[in-house]
């Protein structure tokens, strides 16, 4: 990525403000139970790293990078105060449903995770007939495979779900050339394809939109490198788009919902409510949904806390390494 502009402190000034912390989810995600996460504190306010423990260093770097413009760097304008949030509906079994949906206040759109590693496609039907059943018909219903499908997988499953009246359907198959198959094939059903994956894991995040695989893009600002890439890229891609949260804390979800407050179009919710995921979190109150709405502005955690949620020294030990190595890659 192109760091000229970047500003990158010291590892000695990042190592001063080192906090890293595990907050405890209410319902297994992505296959965790437990979030870790190091955050840091720079002249602008406190940001996150958080790359998932299975990233490598190079890809875990770019989410240093935004980490660093979020804390070292004045950010965008905010184009608007608040931002409209998706709730957000884990791989749980179909009667699980309602209490998951009851975290989330106010929300009138939710996203649904399918394809999960071990589930058939009944659990997936089962768990989104749940949800639209709870939303009602004037909320929104969206499903997010990760990639989980074929395509011959997807077409089928998005017509077991049509009844449900889907707003769209997130990263169902992994590559690009399956996503513009998809595409294809279910174009007269009117349901939109987002792309995720294809574009925040990609060499080159444009290469879905050129390839005109994708219907709107769905943006992280942690993975894209950052607030101002993020923006670029999305600008460039000329695509609507759908900021969403990779598990962040409230202090990742204050980045998030910054880059959400700076784009021009903002015409769908977005994922930045998964505050609500966690049975406790850095900052108190939580940057959580309130009727549906989560408020755009920096947070600061709260002392006690980051004491209280603080990991083991085998584990902080590991992350400040993490840290070390990931600093390396973006000074050399």
């Amino acid at each position: 990525m192109n760091l000229d502009d970047a500003v990158i402190p010291s590892l000695d000034e990042l190592l001063a403000s080192a906090r890293v912390v595990a907050l405890p989810l209410a319902t297994r995600f992505r296959g965790i139970d437990v979030r870790e996460a190091l955050l840091l504190e720079g002249p602008e306010g406190w940001t996150e790293f958080s790359p998932f423990a299975e990233y490598d260093d190079a890809e875990a770097s770019t989410w240093l990078a935004a980490a660093l413009d979020f804390g070292w760097r004045p950010q965008p304008e905010a184009l608007r105060t608040a931002i409209a949030v998706n709730a957000t509906v884990p791989a749980v079994a179909a009667a699980s449903v309602a209490a998951v949906l009851a975290r989330f206040d106010g929300c009138r759109t939710a996203k649904v995770k399918v394809a999960e590693p071990g589930q058939t496609l009944a659990d997936d039907i089962a768990r989104v007939r749940a949800v639209r059943a709870a939303m009602g018909p004037e909320g929104r219903v969206r499903i997010d495979a990760n990639g989980g499908w074929n395509v011959d997988e997807a077409e089928h499953a998005v017509h077991a779900m049509a009844d449900c009246d889907l707003e769209y359907l997130e990263q169902p198959c992994t590559t690009i050339d399956e996503l513009a198959e998809l595409r294809r094939r279910v174009k007269y059903l009117g349901i939109p394809i987002a792309a995720d994956e294809s574009v925040r894991k990609a060499s080159d995040p444009l290469a879905v939109a050129r390839a005109g695989a994708a219907d709107l893009l769905v943006i992280k600002a942690q993975p894209l490198g950052g607030v101002r890439r993020a923006l670029a890229i999305v600008a460039e891609a000329g695509l609507p788009a759908v900021v969403s949260s990779a598990l962040d804390t409230s202090i990742g979800l204050a980045m998030g919902a910054t880059l959400a407050a700076a784009l021009p179009h903002l015409d769908y919710d977005c994922g930045l409510g998964t505050a609500s995921l966690f049975t406790s979190d850095v900052v108190v109150p939580p940057l959580a949904a309130h009727d549906g709405m989560l408020a755009v502005g920096r947070v600061t955690p709260d002392a006690a806390r980051l004491d209280e949620l603080a990991v083991s020294a085998e584990r902080h030990a590991w992350w400040i390494d993490r840290l070390t190595r990931c600093h390396a890659l973006l000074t050399h």
